[in-house]
């Protein structure tokens, strides 16, 4: 993939611009009373997962002490045994108590920062949503538009299953269903013939509807900066590819994340187009990012230096009918 084949989906270098985590050169947030209220729920389950834990270490003192007296006695006693085995069973059932409490305060407090986040994100005039901006000004300019699609992926709620769970579908790289149909308003990867008389592209786009007899989609371009109207497409079901509705964490499903050296569809930064890329380094924590290399024929090794992608905006590698011919 060469620069020049970025056409208009490409600013200009000087534009560039980074962003805080807020969105809002670090404003302050006014705490709200639902925000207190989810503090005060997570003060309460910290407080009862402590109280498992200090009645789970009391039983496991209790069955060090039960193995000390044991070692004093000739021949272990039923007595023994069968207190061993009562003791045992109490202390997998304090670790299941307090396993269960973590997994509660985890939830709370993911609540708590997408609660934030959002509170954050309405203080600093952040759009929650494209139309928002569009109802208002007819068009949204590419530097808003940027700042809206980064603060998606930086509010994109993160998926903590029970230990040994699978995550579910579009949870991190893991794909949709066979039969999933994109909902309207949902964000997607469309493969469209846009106007540059260009080669197709993978564009950013937002579903406007679905025929189900058909199986297509119309499709809107989410960036419409030079365009009177949205430019809208039609696009059979393969030619779409849904957004995760998930980000993996590393920590504990780092199954659902793409690995190093594995093809992928990234969108490129500053950009509403994604490109064939492949994984340099995985993301270490739900609000890094990936690390990827970008196909670009411009450079002598054909990859671009490594560039930051959100997890958001990393997607299965679909290969077109013209890639496998190759």
């Amino acid at each position: 993939m060469s620069k020049a084949k970025r056409g208009g989906k490409v600013s200009a270098h000087s534009s560039h611009q980074s962003f805080s985590r807020g969105g809002g050169g670090g404003a302050s947030v006014e705490i709200s009373p639902t925000i207190t209220n989810m503090l005060e729920e997570l003060k309460q389950l910290v407080k009862k997962t402590q109280e498992e834990r200090t009645k789970g270490e009391s039983t496991i003192l209790t069955i060090n002490k039960t193995h000390d007296k044991m070692k004093q006695e000739v021949r272990i006693s039923p007595y023994f045994k069968q207190k061993l085995v009562g003791l045992y069973t109490n202390a997998l059932a304090d670790a299941k108590n307090e396993v269960g409490m973590l997994d509660q305060a985890l939830n709370k407090l993911a609540e708590i920062k997408q609660e934030v986040g959002e509170k954050k994100a309405r203080s600093t005039a952040i759009p929650r949503n494209i139309e928002d901006v569009t109802k208002r000004t007819g068009t949204m300019r590419r530097g808003m538009l940027m700042t809206v699609l980064q603060q998606y992926a930086l509010e994109q709620p993160v998926w903590r299953g029970k230990p040994g769970e699978n995550p579910p579908p579009l949870c991190g790289c893991t794909p949709a269903e066979d039969k999933y149909k994109c909902q309207p308003e949902d964000q997607v990867a469309a493969r469209v013939n846009t106007d540059t008389n260009e080669d197709e592209q993978w564009i950013l786009a937002v579903v406007v509807s679905y025929n189900s007899h058909y199986h297509r989609y119309i499709v809107d371009d989410i960036d419409e900066e030079g365009h009177i109207e949205k430019k809208q497409y039609q696009v059979s079901k393969r030619r779409v590819i849904p957004l995760p509705t998930w980000k993996a964490d590393p920590s504990t499903t780092p199954q659902a994340l793409f690995k190093p050296g594995q093809k992928v569809l990234a969108l490129y930064p500053q950009t509403t187009c994604f490109y064939p890329a492949v994984i340099h380094e995985q993301p270490k924590t739900v609000e890094a990012e990936y690390s990827v290399l970008f196909e670009d024929n411009t450079y002598f090794e054909g990859y671009s230096p490594p560039l930051d992608v959100p997890q958001r905006y990393v997607l299965p590698m679909r290969e077109t009918r013209r890639r496998q011919a190759q």
